[in-house]
């Protein structure tokens, strides 16, 4: 079962951290962050990464649940997301700034990293509901 490591966005610039830090996550589990904001999240076989962070009590961004608006962005770190039927995002933000949709994504790889809460990037600001 894959598992993603997961960053809130919005602590990055509570911190001065940067998105292209190496060590970003390393940084995110010595800051004694909240749950909330910093941890794992088992997500099944299927199972798109909104809906296991759902399962598991958390409340993330979401709009449309349909890969129609950008509500729920994250930015895949470390591993990869295949995304269902997304119509929103560029081919260079997915492929050259990782740019990936929760509500309609699932890992590829067992160890996936994404800073999620994305929307705030002012590149997306224009595409959340």
């Amino acid at each position: 079962m894959p598992t993603v490591e997961y960053l809130n966005y919005e602590v990055l610039d509570d911190h001065g951290w940067d998105m292209d830090d190496d060590d970003l996550f390393e940084k995110a589990g010595d800051a004694g962050l909240d749950e909330g904001d910093y941890g794992t999240i088992d997500v099944a076989e299927g199972e798109y990464i909104l809906e296991a962070a759902e399962a598991q009590g958390y409340d993330w961004p979401f709009s449309c649940r349909a890969g129609a608006c950008a509500n729920c962005a994250s930015i895949v770190k470390e591993g990869d997301i295949d995304m269902d039927m997304q119509q929103i995002l560029s081919d260079e933000e997915v492929e050259d700034k990782g740019v990936r949709l929760t509500c309609v994504g699932t890992p590829t790889e067992e160890d996936v990293k994404i800073v999620y809460n994305a929307k705030h990037l002012d590149y997306l600001q224009n595409r959340v509901i």
